[in-house]
């Protein structure tokens, strides 16, 4: 993880598509800013040096290309295939240097995407009970494992989260735990419980600006980018960081 001159704050990434949701870029920076970190957006178009970051958000947006987890394409799906490259190359570079990184509805499948893993193209052909819900509103309970890592952090067995995804997890990549679901059986939680910070919500926590549970996944990644995070989370405490001050 770098450590910039005249930086008084920790820059994480935000990956986003280029045509991507003004309204979710906002909401990203507007809750790292609030948990101490300042932000860039990176898209395929307007890339920038993982390797300068202090930690990584790869943000929501369009469906990831089945065929990196073997699966056949559906033409009524759109895709970004420049960003899934992005991605890949992004996350590639923050496990080599242990970048702090939170997968947030699509960011979390491509994490588990990277990991080997696999997706349902469509969950309601799998898990037939789970409610047609798409609402940025929490509206749909879920269960977090109590040994958990994300349990520690929001601090909570069940809550409520929004929905804007129709695909999930399926089979979980190399070193990746599920670590919640919804009363159907949907994957909405992964983490690398071996690693200091590697988790991927299937929810948009930057939309629930309101609840303080939910930011603290923001809090937690800043406070694991600057060293300051408590050392009960990690196997193994991670290297203090010194973002200095600016100037």
């Amino acid at each position: 993880m770098a450590s910039i001159v005249g930086r008084s704050r920790p820059l994480v990434g935000i990956t986003a598509s280029i045509h991507g949701s003004r309204i979710a870029a906002m909401a990203n920076r507007l809750a790292l800013w609030r948990a101490g970190a300042s932000s860039v957006r990176i898209t395929a178009e307007s890339p920038f040096p993982i390797d300068r970051l202090d930690a990584l958000v790869v943000g929501g947006g369009d469906d990831i290309d089945a065929s990196l987890y073997g699966e056949s394409a559906r033409p009524q799906i759109r895709i970004d295939p420049e960003r899934d490259r992005l991605e890949l190359r992004a996350l590639d570079c923050a496990a080599k240097i242990a970048l702090p990184v939170l997968g947030i509805c699509r960011g979390s499948q491509m994490i588990n995407v990277h990991r080997g893993g696999s997706l349902h193209v469509d969950i309601h052909e799998v898990y037939e009970e789970a409610p047609h819900m798409r609402t940025v509103l929490p509206r749909k309970r879920i269960r977090i494992e109590p040994d958990s890592r994300l349990y520690r952090i929001l601090g909570i067995a069940e809550c409520r989260v929004n929905a804007l995804h129709h695909q999930s997890v399926d089979r979980v990549g190399d070193g990746m735990r599920v670590v919640a679901r919804e009363r159907a059986g949907v994957v909405q939680g992964i983490e690398a419980p071996n690693e200091p910070f590697l988790i991927g919500v299937q929810w948009h926590p930057e939309y629930l600006v309101a609840d303080n549970r939910q930011q603290a996944l923001f809090r937690r990644l800043v406070a694991t980018a600057a060293g300051t995070a408590p050392l009960d989370d990690f196997v193994e405490a991670p290297p203090r960081r010194s973002v200095r001050a600016s100037g």
